[in-house]
């Protein structure tokens, strides 16, 4: 999928034409959720994008994001532990590596040489390495 020039100022709700409204459920997470689908992304924090992620919300638009974080510090931290983000990222359904094998390339790249560490820190990469085989791809 190409973004626009401009992507990255524009909201969840902008960029998928989806307007949620209020939300049928009260809870903090699901609150949050609907908030954040208002926030431009350019304004989104490592805690925010692990929450969405975590939800699988808006992946196409905070998996390009969540990437140039994990370039910069693979174990980022959002509110709960060092790697928080890299566990929601690499938990992400088969599925949607399978429909973006650019970004499970970028991905497979930053993890390559540090699956000790990720290992160590007992992030689970099972669901990221079943696309191994499918997309071609060995180390």
């Amino acid at each position: 999928m190409k973004l626009e020039n401009n992507w990255r100022q524009k909201t969840l709700e902008n960029l998928e034409k989806d307007f949620w409204g209020k939300p049928d459920y009260d809870s903090h997470l699901v609150t949050r959720c609907h908030d954040l689908r208002k926030l431009p992304l350019d304004n989104f924090t490592t805690e925010d994008l692990r929450i969405m992620i975590g939800q699988e919300i808006g992946l196409h638009y905070l998996i390009p994001l969540a990437l140039e974080v994990l370039r910069i510090d693979l174990f980022a931290e959002g509110d709960f532990f060092e790697g928080d983000l890299l566990k929601n990222v690499l938990a992400i359904k088969t599925d949607f590596w399978n429909n973006n094998k650019n970004y499970w390339l970028t991905l497979e790249e930053l993890i390559r040489y540090r699956r000790s560490e990720i290992a160590a820190k007992k992030l689970n990469t099972h669901n990221f390495d079943k696309c191994l085989h499918r997309l071609g791809c060995s180390y």
